[in-house]
């Protein structure tokens, strides 16, 4: 495939990713059956949601120490990650107990490292220009991915829950095949050809790199918290007014599904707004919407929907926008690395923040443990402050922020 066929590349990208990254949450769309065959303790679900975060951790740094995104061919590495990320998330097909299913999301959390911001990496490698739009469209793919187990989830509640990891494990092999076949390495791809343990430290000493680093590293306390307690916060809500009937796993596919919504959005407002400025507003809304929250389930079932979906939008519309800075802010040589070793370390405070909730459900209202979410938007805002008011004497580049 030559670059007169390069608007093709997106959209298949796009499809990959939302194929790929369904293995995400596919444990967490059906934890009930799993702490119900298992009998399992109920915080099961935090500890699941944990373990895909920890080997995505654990993978992303090993991508990033040994830059290999950036030595060998991402298509190829996205398409090798897509099968074993398949064949690790069947394995809790043969679990007798907790640890088997939690090796299991912990090694397809580990290979989806090569998946998600392997496919940033390949989306920048063809979108020199542009790339907040790309990134916008990248994110909500993994936004929809990640929401989709719930979606199967609500439609087969009568049936076994193996076949949602079935369903998620054929969506990662098509997807990776996708990458594979029809996407070679971008035109602006800068590969590096030597081991470099410093290229992080490198990267760090970029200005907008930090501060677009720690606006995404508050960003990521709220998020993944909130998406994984979203069916206890249906649950919540449907507890304290028992005439609602609410499809819980259906309801749960939307709420998380709506970000992809602003992820798309936000990736065409940067075409006419600065990045800096778009994730500032999201990440805004996001923190009122986690002041919020405790009011929340006193409100009518219509408000209590409407606002969930401000919430939902919102916490996943800076996203792509915090990914373009980072990518922008870093040679093409080093540019893999910079969006891995950042997801990493975001997704090591999102253990912390689910690992919090986790804990505090079981000593607090339930209609207060959300508030710990706003830590995150507020700090994030701190830091993202310095991006989008520009403080005299401060040179920065137009094209990062």
């Amino acid at each position: 495939m030559n670059n007169q066929n390069k608007k093709y590349i997106l959209p298949v990208i796009v499809i990959a990713q939302f194929a790929c990254t369904s293995l995400w949450f596919a444990g967490n769309a059906v934890i009930t059956d799993i702490i119900k065959q298992f009998s399992l303790a109920p915080d099961a679900l935090g500890h699941l949601v944990s373990a895909v975060q920890l080997g995505f951790i654990s993978g992303t740094l090993l991508f990033a120490v040994f830059t290999i995104s950036d030595r060998y061919s991402p298509s190829k590495i996205f398409f090798i990650c897509s099968i074993a990320a398949s064949l690790s998330n069947l394995l809790i097909f043969f679990a007798d107990g907790l640890p088997v299913i939690m090796l299991s999301r912990c090694m397809t959390g580990l290979f989806l490292a090569g998946i998600y911001p392997v496919g940033m990496k390949i989306a920048s490698d063809y979108n020199k220009e542009g790339l907040g739009k790309a990134l916008g469209w990248l994110v909500g793919a993994l936004v929809l991915g990640t929401a989709f187990p719930h979606l199967v989830h609500s439609f087969t509640q009568t049936l076994s829950w193996k076949i949602v990891i079935s369903v998620s494990s054929s969506l990662s092999v098509i997807g990776g095949l996708m990458i594979f076949l029809f996407v070679p390495d971008g035109p602006h791809r800068g590969r590096s050809t030597t081991f470099d343990l410093t290229a992080f430290a490198k990267i760090f000493r970029n200005r907008n790199f930090r501060l677009a680093a720690f606006g995404y590293f508050g960003h990521m306390w709220e998020l993944y918290a909130l998406w994984a307690f979203i069916p206890v916060l249906l649950t919540t809500y449907t507890a304290l007014h028992v005439d609602t009937n609410m499809p819980v796993s259906l309801f749960s596919f939307f709420v998380i599904a709506s970000g992809s919504i602003g992820c798309v959005l936000g990736g065409y407002l940067s075409q006419y707004f600065r990045n800096s400025k778009i994730a500032f507003v999201a990440l805004a809304t996001s923190f009122i919407c986690c002041l919020l929250s405790p009011f929340l389930f006193h409100f009518s079932f219509v408000f209590f929907l409407l606002l969930l979906f401000v919430w939902g939008i919102s916490a996943t519309t800076d996203s792509p926008q915090f990914s373009t800075i980072v990518a922008n802010s870093a040679a093409a040589e080093s540019k893999g690395t910079a969006l891995t070793i950042t997801n990493s370390m975001g997704f090591l405070i999102s253990i912390i923040s689910i690992e919090s909730v986790n804990a505090l459900k079981t000593v607090i209202d339930p209609e207060h443990i959300y508030l710990i979410l706003a830590i995150g938007p507020l700090l994030g805002l701190i830091a993202l402050s310095g991006l989008v008011f520009k403080k005299p004497g401060v040179r920065r580049l137009e094209t990062e922020v």
